[in-house]
């Protein structure tokens, strides 16, 4: 059994990443009195094209470094990590750290509003590849609707133009449009499409400009702010546990100013930040 401190806390998120700052700010609007941890493993991202079995373990890392610094609820505000390591954290990893502790991610509360989002049925999936290989939200979503038809494309570029501040020049228009017409070849009865990467609302100019009329764009962050809020209401005593005092604090395994630059990006705010290593 691991020794975790057993004091209230802030609500931790962690990203491979930056695009996890869309899920932070998300659950700040809806939850802004909690203090937040947020952690990026920048110096190992991007996690997209890396094996199942690397994602689990760099992610069982940070979800153990933030329990370790004293968060009770840990939030993985990246897709390719709630794909690929977010069930064996739950149930290998959870029971022997501690039983009371929690670990959830941005696919599920997702999957939990599709339903509602689309009326032909058909939905389609924007991602990495990771994410897109690993099936998550189809099968997430066929548990609850299994009526629903999903197709996924991945979309290798996007996440680069977002953190290399090329979204808004004419060179990302290609590659938006490139993934936009792919999938709705691919299925032509899509009226809902999942943005399943937290970097990509920051293409939404572009996404808008080249979808079809009539298609429902579904990012994630106002979902998992609601799912959040809901969970919390329902789990009192793991609410206690979150300490209370709107704060935020920023922990990179990269370069800080680096991540202050990209930071601005997402938040359009400055922001402290901390180094750390696992």
């Amino acid at each position: 059994m691991t020794h975790l401190p057993q004091t209230p806390g802030p609500i931790g998120i962690f990203d491979s990443g930056y695009g996890g700052l869309t899920i932070l700010h998300g659950i700040r609007q809806v939850l802004p009195e909690y203090d937040y941890l947020y952690l990026g493993d920048n110096a190992r991202a991007p996690y997209g094209p890396r094996s199942f079995d690397v994602v689990y373990e760099f992610t069982r890392q940070a979800v153990l470094k933030l329990f370790e610094m004293g968060c009770h609820l840990v939030i993985l505000g990246c897709n390719t990590a709630s794909a690929k390591a977010l069930r064996s954290i739950q149930q290998n990893d959870l029971p022997q750290w501690d039983g009371g502790r929690r670990v959830l991610g941005v696919i599920r509360p997702t999957a939990e509003v599709i339903g509602s989002l689309t009326k032909k049925r058909h939905i389609g999936i924007l991602a990495t590849e990771g994410t897109i290989k690993s099936r998550s939200y189809e099968l997430e979503i066929h548990k609850l609707y299994p009526d629903i038809q999903v197709t996924g494309v991945a979309c290798p570029f996007w996440v680069p133009l977002v953190e290399y501040h090329e979204a808004d020049s004419p060179g990302a228009d290609y590659f938006v449009k490139k993934r936009i017409d792919e999938v709705m070849r691919k299925d032509p009865e899509i009226d809902a499409l999942v943005l399943g990467c937290t970097h990509y609302p920051l293409l939404m100019p572009k996404i808008v400009k080249y979808l079809p009329a009539g298609v429902r764009i579904v990012p994630q962050g106002e979902y998992v702010a609601d799912s959040l809020s809901r969970y919390l209401q329902r789990h009192t005593d793991l609410d206690e546990r979150c300490s209370r005092g709107a704060s935020v604090r920023y922990l990179t395994t990269e370069n800080p100013d680096t991540f202050k630059l990209q930071a601005q990006t997402f938040l359009h705010e400055e922001v402290e930040v901390e180094h750390i290593e696992f």
